[in-house]
């Protein structure tokens, strides 16, 4: 950590206090603070790899559009200087607004409202509803797009990208290296056979990362969290990725899934899943996040414990990595909630 609570408290004028911060969970991205001070909490996320300014404004005009549809969701804070995003410098710790960078130039933290709520039971019916509105609501939020979407939502690594990888994670002497292998020999290249480029008709701006983790729980209801990659995607692929993993993943339960696309079609959402071609974005993202934590773990450049961290989310990942009879079976199921 680059920074301290006094200079949260200050770069965002917070007044004088004695402020905490305490750690509370760490993403693939970041870590998330706990901020407290003066009978009040906020959550801080550092970002570790860098930040993108263009990002984070898409992200504070997705989140608004949706708050004005009636989506909860945590306050993004603007610092002194109006910027939604704080560049934390590795030797000073002065305060600006984001631009691209790497990590050894310091970490960048953003501040939103802290929510206090129980973890999002994706089994309950409520739930399941909720979640279902929700996203006919954010995919009508941010119709109409236009830009392209970023390329790991529609390609993922060829062969020759996966071999050189291998290659190198094998020297390494990683102890999941044999059973990457076995994956690039098998399901990578099936998966990848159905990530493809979105149809530029289908676009929309919207959340990017919709997953029961995501939702907490409180006492006015559910709330959105982690809106760090909001973009341009296609709704129906941003759909059928959302119904595979709030139905269960590859534990699929099929009236889980139907009643969440019912909710949806009923709110007025506009997607529906036609095949195993709706979940490009799915295998593109679960091979991608694959790809980049075997990087992440064998890149002497960042710190053990990122490596460490990147190497157990290479095996859950591979564990759980998306079937595509179970994708296809769902799509069947599907195929008459339209």
């Amino acid at each position: 950590m680059h920074f301290t609570a006094d200079f949260i408290a200050e770069t965002y004028q917070l007044g004088a206090g004695s402020w905490t911060l305490a750690p509370v969970t760490r993403g693939a991205l970041g870590q998330i603070w706990r901020f407290s001070g003066n009978s009040s909490s906020w959550a801080v996320k550092e970002l570790l790899f860098g930040c993108d300014e263009e990002q984070v404004r898409r992200e504070a005009a997705l989140r608004q559009s949706a708050e004005d549809l009636g989506i909860a969701s945590p306050r993004l804070f603007t610092n002194r200087r109006g910027a939604y995003v704080s560049h934390v410098a590795a030797s000073s710790g002065a305060s600006g607004s984001s631009g691209s960078s790497s990590s050894s130039s310091g970490s960048y933290v953003k501040l939103y409202d802290w929510i206090d709520g129980a973890k999002a039971d994706a089994s309950d019916p409520g739930i399941l509803d909720w979640f279902g509105r929700t996203m006919a609501l954010l995919h009508t939020a941010g119709g109409d797009a236009s830009e392209t979407p970023n390329s790991w939502y529609e390609r993922s690594p060829q062969d020759v990208e996966w071999k050189a990888l291998h290659k190198q994670v094998r020297q390494a002497g990683l102890p999941w290296a044999e059973a990457l292998g076995r994956f690039i020999d098998t399901s990578a290249g099936e998966l990848a056979h159905w990530v493809t480029p979105a149809d530029p008709g289908d676009l929309v701006t919207s959340h990017l990362d919709l997953q029961p983790q995501n939702v907490l729980v409180g006492r006015d209801g559910p709330v959105l969290l982690d809106w760090d990659n909001a973009g341009v995607t296609s709704a129906e692929r941003e759909f059928a990725r959302a119904v595979y993993v709030w139905s269960g993943g590859n534990h699929v339960d099929i009236d889980s899934a139907r009643r969440l696309a019912r909710a949806y079609r009923s709110a007025g959402g506009r997607a529906a899943i036609t095949g195993p071609q709706s979940f490009s974005m799915l295998f593109a993202t679960a091979l991608n996040f694959v790809y980049v934590q075997a990087e992440c773990a064998i890149d002497q450049t960042v710190t053990a414990a990122q490596r460490e961290f990147a190497s157990r989310q290479v095996v859950a990942s591979l564990r759980g990595m998306p079937q595509l009879e179970v994708v296809s079976r769902l799509a069947a199921e599907l195929d008459a909630v339209r």
